[in-house]
């Protein structure tokens, strides 16, 4: 998913002298003739490099590729990533090699850091996604991270197809009134020594731990959502060390070891071990107590000033050998059919990208179908996602994090 970070992309992209896209992109497809495009699609593979860590998510995958295989004669092959860098170090490699078409990767499920890069580099096909037909059920201006991605402008070069924003959840049987804020959860901490986790980082729900103490803590968090610089990094830090100084030795195992996914958290909490942890799906905890792996009395909220929330995008590479067919399938995966599959909790329970008052009745009708889980928040109840910082500032915030808490340090 998204969480996977590229961190030298930059440096292997500047030593091999990445520039603009070549050529073989101006042979692209037009977006805005939709008929062209659906007719160049059909009988294309695309092959889809995805995080392949989710039963429930590659169930979902595949059910997206049977539809497009059915509707528009496209192919879709799940490339099965653990990190999305995977994909972008092939596409790297191609343009190293001089092979500006017939890429072997056609999209890819990406954000953050390694969108960014790519978009330096060049090595990405657009600008599309704003020209493709379900582009006009997006959010656009309720949801300003679907064309901000970690605060880089996206610019048509990828499509939103999911939010996430962090939430925190506890055992109610255990733990009646939570901390409501970053501040909070150290008092609690400190009153009740290894009873709460966070993943180690770069594990995404890690790192975006470091980042929502960050934003509560800086003195100034504007400065987050401008490119880090090292005048800038030392002043907005320096309290989260003090503070990480402070929460470490009152976390699990008193920080000598860390979950090292948010799967994890979920068991310590089923075992006893932790009475409060985070994750970066809204429902998650649902469907974990519809799995029997945590108790019903479980439930989830979000801190008072808010939470970090991100979109998921698809992107198509510059080189990529079946461009029609990942428009097609990127347009597929915005709509309100699609969407509201992806949101159900049954089956996956990924926010959606999409404005209700931009849909007709009968998709509308989809939504309001849903029957969330019993631990999954409401719109109304996680309020207004807080922006990302830019996405340098995850990657500084990783390193020194790791040299002052990781393990074996």
């Amino acid at each position: 998913m998204s969480r996977y970070i590229l961190k030298s992309l930059a440096a292997v992209g500047l030593a091999l002298g990445l520039g603009a896209p070549s050529s073989a992109q101006d042979a692209a497809p037009d977006p805005a003739d939709w008929k062209a495009v659906k007719q160049a699609a059909e009988g294309q593979t695309v092959y889809w490099h995805a995080w392949g860590g989710s039963n429930a998510i590659n169930d979902y995958i595949r059910w997206a590729g049977d539809r497009l295989a059915e509707r528009h004669g496209v192919t879709v092959e799940h490339v099965k990533l653990k990190d999305t860098a995977d994909a972008v170090s092939r596409v790297i490699a191609e343009k190293s090699a001089g092979k500006d078409q017939d890429g072997s990767v056609d999209l890819i499920w990406i954000n953050g850091e390694n969108f960014a890069a790519m978009k330096e580099k060049g090595l990405l096909f657009g600008p599309w996604a704003e020209d493709v037909p379900n582009w006009k059920y997006v959010d656009v201006e309720g949801k300003p991270a679907v064309t901000s991605d970690f605060t880089v402008p996206t610019d048509g070069l990828e499509a939103p197809w999911g939010m996430a924003q962090i939430i925190f959840y506890h055992d109610t049987a255990h733990l009646t009134d939570p901390p409501r804020s970053i501040p909070e959860i150290l008092e609690w901490a400190k009153a009740n020594p290894g009873r709460f986790a966070y993943p180690q980082p770069p594990d995404f729900v890690g790192s975006t731990f470091l980042k929502q103490a960050v934003i509560e803590l800086a003195p100034n968090p504007d400065v987050l959502q401008q490119p880090v610089n090292e005048t800038a990094y030392v002043t907005a830090t320096e309290p989260l060390w003090q503070y990480l100084d402070e929460l470490t030795p009152n976390l699990w195992r008193s920080g000598a070891a860390y979950p090292q996914s948010s799967t994890r958290l979920i068991q310590l909490m089923a075992d006893g071990e932790i009475d409060l942890a985070l994750s970066i799906e809204l429902n998650a905890p649902s469907n974990a107590i519809a799995n029997y792996e945590l108790p019903d009395t479980v439930r989830s909220y979000v801190l008072d000033g808010g939470t970090i929330g991100n979109a998921s995008f698809v992107a198509i590479p510059y080189n990529a050998n079946a461009k029609a067919g990942a428009m097609v399938l990127a347009n597929f995966l915005m709509s309100p059919e699609a969407q509201a599959r992806k949101q159900d909790p049954a089956v996956w329970g990924s926010g959606t990208v999409l404005a209700m008052d931009k849909l007709d009745p009968k998709d509308r009708a989809r939504f309001d179908a849903i029957e969330l889980g019993v631990a999954t928040l409401t719109p109304a109840e996680l309020g207004e996602a807080l922006p990302e910082p830019h996405p340098s500032w995850m990657v500084r915030l990783e390193q020194d994090w790791t040299a002052r808490y990781g393990v074996g340090q």
